[in-house]
């Protein structure tokens, strides 16, 4: 049986490879920052830092994986957005945070991809 993290790690694949497909250059993965949290992917478009968070649900009989993002999720990703840009040099203005939700379906999955989310 896989783990929870091996299973987070197959949707990142996908994610990965959905954002690859769209022209977006992979720059670091499970990014952590000790106290607050991780950052699933981190990628570059059009000189733009994309920072995403991937959702995953085997299905939507609960909840949306939409619905997993929380006020107090937000502001953990925000702290570790700004170590990682204050860290690495990155202009505030050239940073972007987005979600891609993967929805696992009879014989495939469905993916959105949500741009430039306000934090």
């Amino acid at each position: 049986m896989k783990s929870t993290k091996q299973i987070g790690d197959t949707w990142e694949l996908i994610a990965i490879k959905y954002l690859q497909r769209n022209w977006y250059k992979i720059k670091d993965t499970n990014f952590k920052f000790w106290r607050f949290w991780e950052i699933d992917i981190i990628c570059e478009l059009n000189k733009t830092i994309c920072f995403i968070e991937v959702k995953y649900r085997n299905n939507k009989l609960y909840w949306e994986p939409e619905e997993a993002i929380t006020k107090q999720k937000l502001f953990k990703f925000r702290k570790t957005i700004d170590f990682y840009v204050v860290k690495n040099d990155i202009d505030f203005e050239k940073i972007r945070f987005d979600v891609i939700t993967i929805l696992k379906e009879k014989i495939s999955y469905k993916v959105k991809h949500y741009k430039n989310l306000e934090m």
